[in-house]
């Protein structure tokens, strides 16, 4: 292992850490105001992807179908998707933008009318699990059928073939870099509004 120089030697090194006043002024002054743009169009990206969501929503939701909630939609796709239309609610809370008092009262509505079924986990006497019923996948598949095409609509007025498949890719992109999910996550965190038959068995 080499010894650490003696700082008083003469011999020793005396290469000085880069600061302003060594560093090439025109580079410095050139990157401050790039880093500031590039931050600058970030927000605005972000600001942008924000408010298209806002009306895109605002547009679906005033034209959802009769027969039950969007949210309540979300939860009848989330269960069609998993295996054995089932899922742990802890797991079935995680996929969803609620919180656990929130999905709680919302089983409780679809389970009453006979939707969703829950049992005790076999796994786990402390758990339960939702299931969707043939019932609740009828319906689901009803109303994803209307829904799906509303959103069909939607977006073809406004994009043509090109910018929908750059912006699934750019979405796709922004979603994978902003966390990690589990292999058998990927098509049901969050679950986005979709058509019936995406939900087939």
């Amino acid at each position: 292992m080499s010894e650490r120089p003696d700082s008083a030697s003469a011999d020793a090194p005396t290469t000085a850490p880069a600061t302003t006043s060594n560093a090439d002024p025109a580079a410095a002054a050139a990157a401050a105001p790039a880093a500031t743009s590039r931050r600058t169009d970030a927000v605005a990206a972000w600001e942008s992807l924000y408010r298209a969501q806002v009306s895109v929503l605002r547009h679906i939701r005033s034209r959802f179908p009769e027969g039950v909630s969007f949210t309540e939609y979300d939860v009848l796709f989330t269960l069609s998707r998993a295996p054995g239309r089932a899922l742990r609610i802890r797991d079935l809370n995680r996929h969803l933008l609620l919180t656990q008092p929130s999905v709680s009262r919302l089983l409780d509505r679809l389970v009453a009318r006979g939707l969703v079924s829950k049992c005790t986990d076999p796994d786990d006497a402390r758990g339960t699990i939702a299931t969707l019923t043939d019932e609740g996948y009828t319906l689901f598949r009803r109303v994803g059928a209307e829904h799906g095409r509303d959103i069909a609509d939607r977006m073809l007025t406004s994009l043509d073939d090109d910018e929908l498949a750059e912006l699934r890719r750019l979405s796709d992109k922004l979603r994978g870099s902003s966390s990690p999910e589990r292999p058998d996550d990927v098509d049901a965190v969050p679950p986005p509004p979709a058509t019936a038959d995406s939900g087939a068995a």
